[in-house]
Formats: C-alpha cells, structure tokens, sequence
C-alpha cells in the first residue's frame, strides 16, 4: 500500500540502501521533511516521514484540509466489508525494525501504530505508542480516552480487551484515528467519509480472525489482546521534544502476524514534523467547529510547528462585531482543550507566514487592551512548565483591527 506514495511523492523521496536501527534514526532527524524509503533495515522495507508535509495530504485528497475533515467528521459514513485476505507468519516484537529513539528512552517503541478494538458493540480506532518488552509483548500508552475505558470496562470484568494493532495504512485513516469524537462513535465512519468525500469511494473493511474489523488496505496487522498486568512505560520524548513521565501501563500481549507480501513498516519519529501533523491537523477542525458556533466569521486556523503542533494555535477571522476576537479566543480554547496560547488576526494575514503573525501582534496589538488571561485551568500533560495537576494559564492574543479607523492598520508594503 505505501508503495504508491513512493511514486507519487518521487521527487521527495530520499532512497537508502542499507541502514542499522541507528542509522535510521540519525537520517530520520536530519530529514524531517524529505519521505525516507529505507530498504533494507535488519531486512525489512522502511518508510518515514512520508506525513511530514500538508501539501502532501492535500495533493492525494485535492481539497484542502479544514472544511473536507470537518465535513466528513459531521457527516461520517458506513464502510463496506470485504473478505480477510492476509496471511499469517511467524514474528519476533524483536526482529522488527522498531527503534529507541533517544538516548534516555524506556526501550525500542512502535510510534506509528493504531489500535482497533471492539467491547459491547464500540468500536474505536486511535493511535498509541507502544514500548517493546520482549518478542511478543509491549506496554501500551493509555491516555484516558475511549480505549483507556473499553479496558477499563473489561477489566472489571476479569476479561482482556482483544485488539488489532495495524501499521502502514491510508491518510484518512490516520487522521479518523487521531481525530477526538464521542464515545459512540465509530473512527472508521469518519475514515469512511473523508475517502468519499475526496474520492467518490467508502472505506473497504474487513473481520480478522479474532472479529475485529480493520481496514483493508494495510501494510501489516498484529493481533493481540491488552491484558490486566501492568508494568512501567516509559521515558518517552513525546510531541513537545520533552520527556514524558514514567506511568504504569499495561501490557499488550500479540499472538498472530499477518501480511500480503513483503510489507514496509511505516516509522514515526517522536516530535517530528509527521508527527505534528498526524496529532495536531485533526485538532484544527474542531477549533474552526467551535468558533463557528460562536457567530464568528472564521476563515482558517492553524496549529504552529513552533508550539508543537498543539499548544499554539493562529485563527484567521473575518471580523464583523468589534468582540469578534475575544470571541473566537474563548471558542479556540473550548475546542481543543490542550491549547496554551492563540492569536487571532484579520484576514490580510498569512497565519501559517509567522513573520506575518508577529506583524500583527507588533502593529494591532495591545496587552491591556486586547489579551485574554484564563488562569490555572486544565491544560496539556505534555507541558513541562504547566502546574501541579496539569493545570496551565491560558493566553489569547487579539491582534485585529478595530472595526473603524482600520486605514491606519493596514499594510502597504
């Protein structure tokens, strides 16, 4: 399935022959942005990167990204099923080309993997870092989300939770799987849907031999169940280049390996640009929903690669009421309650151009005047610098032109 990403990104495709684990990871952080197509690491075909870029996802959706993913998510779609097709081999966690990272990491971690799972007629789909115990067992990262309560849910029953855990797959899998919906819902309606809605196809599934329904087009599937033993997990450096905590986690045991043919592992390098993308790009939707809904005009909204991806975020309003800014500050934070700081400008400016940004802020803003403080709240466990609980203070930047006098904000250079 990755094989026609090599094709169709041929030009930003950087090719290596050989590598170790460590070689792979090295050419990894010196290219965030070029697609890595490594082919041969202790045997296996590698991919990374390939997500690094959001030209690239608009390209093989030929829409751009805020209103097809919005749409899709408000209107998600049934899929339909195929037969299991893939079959199975003998593995080793150990064998496969998963590498440690960074010097203080906890072990060898899959990052690019998304876990499917089903208890009492839920489905979920999400992604989870996994950190390689031994040959058939890893300790899974459970944020308390969906999963996090299906297992919950089975454990209090004595039972364990089975799971597909698949890795290779389509973007608008990747991006249903890191979307933030509610409980009822199906991740794969939404996948459904975003394929539809760019291509004129619903998502093809299929059952695995343990019932769980996982996509169709995939470059590997392994098949386990998380179990009720717990054991520490981590470090870890996350989106935020910073390491995350040590936590008790439980394990997930994997029992089969299935494939069509030779698969290429896809490789996710802990806060990169593919990774800021697969976490953060589903966010901006939900913060346009939320301004939306607030009566503001609002045009676009960007997560910055300076704040990770996901604590600072730039809003593009059309302004009409002159609290319009304030509004749509109070509306980002509802939409994405990991947000730290926002800044709202007019739409003369460029918001993914920081050099624009920061104009605005120097020429149209002022810190008595135009800053929203929202002091000591729920913010990121990814912060380092946030209080006690995870409690963080919140700022929000109104950098538009009033609504009269507006001739002498303008830009004429």
């Amino acid at each position: 399935m990755l094989e026609k990403y090599l094709e169709e990104f041929q030009e930003e495709v950087v090719r290596v022959k050989t590598a170790t684990r460590k070689d792979m990871v090295n050419k990894m952080k010196e290219e965030r942005i070029k697609i890595l197509h490594f082919e041969d690491v202790n045997g296996y075909e590698v991919m990374a990167n390939i997500w690094s870029l959001r030209e690239r996802f608009r390209k093989v959706f030929g829409q751009e990204l805020i209103p097809l993913l919005l749409k899709s998510i408000e209107n998600p779609m049934d899929y339909d099923t195929v037969d299991f097709d893939m079959d199975t081999h003998d593995f080793s966690l150990l064998d496969f080309p998963f590498p440690k990272f960074y010097e203080k990491d906890g072990g060898r971690y899959i990052t690019s993997a998304v876990v499917f799972a089903e208890y009492e007629g839920k489905r979920n789909v999400s992604f989870h870092r996994m950190m390689i115990l031994d040959d058939r067992r890893a300790a899974i990262r459970l944020v308390p989300r969906d999963l996090y309560r299906m297992h919950l849910m089975a454990k209090e029953r004595g039972e364990e939770l089975k799971v597909g855990v698949v890795i290779g797959m389509e973007p608008n899998v990747l991006l249903a799987a890191a979307t933030s919906v509610d409980y009822s819902m199906d991740e794969m309606r939404i996948a459904s849907s975003i394929k539809y809605n760019s291509s004129g196809f619903r998502e093809k599934v299929m059952k695995t031999p343990a019932g769980i329904f996982v996509p169709h087009n995939i470059e590997l599937l392994l098949e386990g169940r998380i179990t009720n033993d717990y054991v520490d997990e981590g470090p870890f450096i996350d989106i935020t280049g910073t390491y995350d905590i040590v936590r008790k986690q439980p394990v997930v045991v994997f029992e089969r390996f299935y494939y069509r043919k030779k698969p290429i592992f896809h490789i996710l390098l802990p806060g990169g640009y593919e990774h800021y993308n697969l976490m953060g790009l589903p966010r901006e939707p939900t913060i346009y929903r939320e301004i939306k809904r607030a009566g503001v005009e609002v045009i676009d909204v960007h997560l910055t690669p300076g704040g990770c991806s996901w604590l600072h975020a730039v809003v593009k309003i059309r302004k009409n009421r002159e609290d319009d800014g304030k509004r749509a500050i109070e509306a980002a934070f509802k939409g994405h309650k990991s947000l730290k700081h926002v800044v709202v400008v007019d739409e003369d400016i460029d918001i993914e151009n920081m050099e624009e940004v920061e104009w605005a802020i120097a020429t149209r803003f002022q810190g008595d005047r135009d800053l929203v403080k929202i002091e000591k709240v729920r913010g990121s466990s990814l912060d380092p610098s946030s209080y006690e609980g995870h409690l963080t203070t919140k700022l929000g930047l109104d950098a538009t032109m009033p609504l009269k006098g507006r001739e002498k904000f303008k830009r004429y250079i």
